[in-house]
């Protein structure tokens, strides 16, 4: 992997699955918030939130320059890449692992390589990435 070293960030795919539970988590710790704003948030639409978790597992400054940054490289990939594979983004958890690689992206974090390949790792091991993410929320619960 060739991303830009960060004293904060996974380096190994394996690293990432760990770290993407975490930011996963965090997202899903926000549903019961979503009444406050007059919203339902299911599991489907985390991955909307991935460029704000993103900065901040990142310690970035959530300045609005830097969250456009996330959110349109965001959206575009995601956007690209559901209408080029069929059913990619059902399992959610591989949505929002999708979502916070490519904000790093558009943040100059990580090259497009390097998505390919924790992407590809993610599919890969999507079992144990639920397994991570289904032990944080009961642990919670």
């Amino acid at each position: 992997m060739k991303n830009k070293k960060s004293t904060n960030m996974p380096y190994t795919p394996s690293d990432w699955l760990s770290e993407l539970s975490e930011a996963y988590f965090d997202a899903y710790e926000s549903i019961p918030f979503g009444i406050l704003v007059g919203q339902k948030i299911s599991e489907k639409e985390l991955f909307h939130m991935a460029p704000q978790i993103c900065l901040k597992m990142r310690g970035i400054e959530r300045s609005k320059a830097n969250v456009d940054k996330a959110t349109e490289a965001m959206l575009t990939s995601y956007l690209a890449t559901q209408d080029q594979i069929e059913g990619i983004f059902n399992n959610p958890h591989i949505a929002f692992g999708f979502a916070y690689l490519a904000s790093h992206y558009g943040i100059g974090l990580l090259l497009e390589e390097d998505v390919s390949e924790i992407m590809a790792f993610l599919e890969g091991h999507q079992i144990e990435l639920n397994k991570l993410i289904s032990k944080k929320i009961n642990k919670k619960v």
